[in-house]
């Protein structure tokens, strides 16, 4: 079983320590010990550990609502979706993130599979997340791994059909597209948030149509309290307006690569082709250091593509070099 699946299987794991599953998922871990997977094995031992519950005697009373019956919502005009969805197969959810990152994501993940029990206890779990930092950073890979993970369905939102020329319409727009997921269980992406997320005292000629927009989104916000998990991405924390931070459960920055994750993240894009013996990817790393995951993986795949189409078996310094010198520019 791949690690990805391994995960997900890991994550849907309740029970007390001396029920049979829990020691099947003990022999497990050692099982990938045994076969020197051992950051795999201590990953899913952390995963098992945050899922151990105490007995309870309380019955799911949440409302689960098949994909099937949910329909976008368009808008009144051009009837153009109001959000795209991303079939499950295609969600990118194998990503390199920093301890304190994944830390993050992985308890954003238990709460929403924990949320049965933390309801028995009047708690809920963080459902409206604001991810910030730099572009190339992960932030829409980061929703898509948590939709993934969860098995949730994820759409994205299309500010192109949201934002309308005509008076009241985009605001008209927001509220049926929250109404719409309200007792839907999916993961739903506001990407490039400050779109219309950005501070109401920034000057525009938008005749207070933006104003408007945010304020509609400040109440859409504070009052969501639906089955899915809510995630805004944005490149421009200090342009967002004050009062929408203060709306979210909870506010992650996807930082740049460090040196160790980088080498992580060449490996895995080296993986299925082999490096000359030359090739020193941590001190290919040191260079790299300040540069985006998404620049990185390109430089990756830049070499690999110039290896393959001069027929080489393998992929040399010259190819790793270009492409290295060739992204600097891009970097800079």
């Amino acid at each position: 079983m791949n690690q990805a699946l391994l995960t997900r299987l890991f994550k849907s794991i309740e029970g007390d320590q001396n029920s049979p599953l829990i020691k099947v998922a003990y022999s497990i871990i050692e099982d990938e010990k045994g076969k020197g997977h051992v950051s795999l094995a201590n990953k899913l031992n952390s995963i098992l550990q945050g899922s151990l519950a105490k007995p309870n005697n309380f019955e799911p009373t949440l409302k689960i609502t098949r994909e099937k019956d949910y329909k976008v919502p368009v808008d009144r005009r051009y009837r153009l979706p109001l959000a795209t969805h991303l079939e499950h197969e295609y969600l990118r959810h194998e990503m390199i993130l920093t301890p304190d990152v994944e830390s993050k994501v992985l308890r954003i993940e238990k709460e929403y599979l924990a949320r049965e029990r933390l309801a028995h206890h009047g708690l809920k779990p963080r459902k409206k997340i604001l991810f910030y930092g730099s572009s190339g950073c992960g932030k829409s890979m980061a929703a898509e791994r948590i939709a993934w993970d969860l098995g949730l369905p994820f759409y994205k939102v299309r500010f192109d059909s949201i934002i309308s020329s005509y008076l009241g319409e985009s605001a008209s727009n927001l509220q049926k597209l929250f109404e719409s997921i309200d007792d839907y269980p999916c993961v739903l992406l506001l990407d490039e948030f400050d779109i219309i997320g950005k501070q109401r005292n920034i000057v525009s000629n938008d005749v207070g149509e933006i104003h408007r927009i945010v304020n509609i989104l400040l109440g859409l916000l504070e009052e969501y309290d639906g089955e899915g998990v809510l995630i805004a991405t944005t490149n421009l924390e200090g342009s967002l307006d004050k009062a929408l931070f203060r709306r979210f459960d909870d506010f992650i920055e996807l930082p740049r690569p460090t040196e160790n994750e980088i080498v992580e993240l060449l490996k895995i894009s080296f993986s299925a082709l082999k490096l000359n013996q030359k090739i020193n990817l941590e001190d290919y790393a040191k260079k790299m250091v300040g540069m985006s995951y998404a620049i990185i993986v390109k430089i990756a795949n830049d070499a690999a593509k110039k290896a393959i189409i001069n027929s080489k078996n393998e992929i040399s310094t010259v190819d790793l070099d270009k492409a290295l010198e060739e992204n600097e520019a891009i970097n800079k």
